[in-house]
């Protein structure tokens, strides 16, 4: 079976997991700033560990910080549990990011910080955001900081210029699913000295090193994971996904979109063995983000989809963390594509502002084309592992379901 999503790994990231490396953490986040080119690189057990710590290095409370109502639940999590309130608005249909006048209307007194989320490697207008954060700057005689959340988008480019620098920080998963991982782990990015200052600090005077279990357990995950995405094996991964209960209950400890939470290791620093895994996968990363492109590529030229699906933007700068396309009854695509061994993905099923522990955040607002997504996009595979013939199926699978 193809499956939907597959880490770019092989038995180097094996070998880097037992290749000793004197501060491996230090060397990480030195070539990830190298690599994305930001003066300072802060290295966290997540994504949303990095994000939840800024708001509290920053003495950011009881604020309101403005976010996309269609995005990870994460984003959320980490708004709340610092003690803030998150403003969501609503995204739009042409590359499912937040609509900008709606963004700009929501900024008040209170806003002390935005997150542009560069939804599956879409780059927001980054000069847009800038221009009316700076507006509202002094208009209400604060700095109001914007975070990129570039979890899906890592470099994605809005004019030539990457989202990474065009704020105050940036922040990056890099889980299993990521493009590229550290097996678990999360990035912060800055190039405000004060920022990465203070960032580290409160970090390394809150968060502490892993104790031996939870290192074995990382150790014992990449293998894992590389033969539960084997090619031979992954029927029988997804055999389990579909029928028991078991790969559910192992990830629901670090994620629940229903439930305002953090992973129990929330504040466990990243440990060595994964910091050796992210650098090996660092010089992997311009392959991964060239070969992405080139899938999506092959999708737009070969897709030939019904007026009533919508295939996603063609945006140059875009580094495509999925390829998402718009359809009227996903549940019965999502079937037939598994009956011929295709997994499609359904990666956010909801709409911030419609989850019951956040609907006291949404007051009187719609969140309509937040809703409309949460309900009917499907993500085709567009991880670097697909070779051509694969894809050739995949394209005929697709069109075929509409003969």
């Amino acid at each position: 079976m193809i499956p939907r999503l597959k880490p770019y790994i092989n038995s180097e990231e094996i070998i880097a997991i037992i290749s000793p490396l004197s501060n491996a953490v230090g060397k990480f986040e030195h070539e990830f700033a190298r690599t994305f080119r930001t003066k300072f690189a802060l290295a966290f057990p997540y994504g949303r560990s990095a994000l939840w710590a800024f708001f509290k290095a920053m003495g950011i409370e009881n604020a309101e910080i403005v976010q996309p109502a269609y995005t990870c639940s994460v984003v959320g999590h980490a708004t709340v549990l610092s003690g803030n309130i998150p403003r969501f608005v609503d995204i739009t249909l042409d590359d499912y990011n937040m609509d900008l006048d709606l963004f700009k209307r929501a900024i008040t007194k209170e806003t002390r910080a935005v997150i542009p989320t560069h939804l599956f490697g879409y780059p927001m207008d980054i000069d847009s955001v800038n221009e009316i954060v700076k507006e509202a700057e002094k208009l209400h005689g604060h700095r109001i900081y914007i975070i990129q959340d570039c979890a899906h988008s890592f470099e994605a480019e809005w004019q030539g210029r990457s989202v990474i620098n065009a704020g105050d920080g940036a922040i990056f998963g890099l889980g299993i699913s990521k493009q590229i991982t550290s097996i678990f782990g999360g990035m912060f990015t800055s190039n405000d000295e004060e920022i990465a200052s203070k960032l580290r600090t409160w970090r390394d005077n809150h968060f502490i090193g892993k104790i031996l279990p939870e290192k074995i357990r990382r150790a014992i995950y990449l293998p894992a994971a590389m033969i539960a995405f084997n090619d031979l094996v992954y029927g029988f991964t997804f055999w389990l996904q579909e029928h028991t209960s078991l790969l559910k209950d192992l990830t629901d400890a670090y994620h629940l979109d229903q439930k305002i939470h953090f992973p129990p290791d929330y504040l466990h620093q990243l440990s060595a063995l994964e910091a050796r895994v992210g650098i090996r996968q660092l010089i992997k990363y311009p392959q991964i983000k060239s070969r992405r492109r080139e899938i999506a590529s092959y999708y737009f030229e070969n897709l030939n989809v019904p007026s009533n699906w919508a295939l996603p933007p063609q945006v140059e700068g875009a580094t495509y963390s999925h390829f998402v396309i718009r359809v009227p009854d996903r549940d019965k695509v999502i079937a037939f594509a598994a009956q011929h061994n295709i997994q499609l993905g359904q990666l956010i099923e909801y709409s911030m502002p419609d989850l019951k522990e956040y609907e006291k955040f949404s007051g009187d607002l719609k969140f309509s084309n937040s809703a409309i997504s949460s309900k009917s996009l499907i993500n085709l595979p567009i991880h670097p592992s697909l070779n051509e013939i694969m894809l050739e199926k995949l394209i005929k699978i697709i069109i075929s379901k509409n003969d």
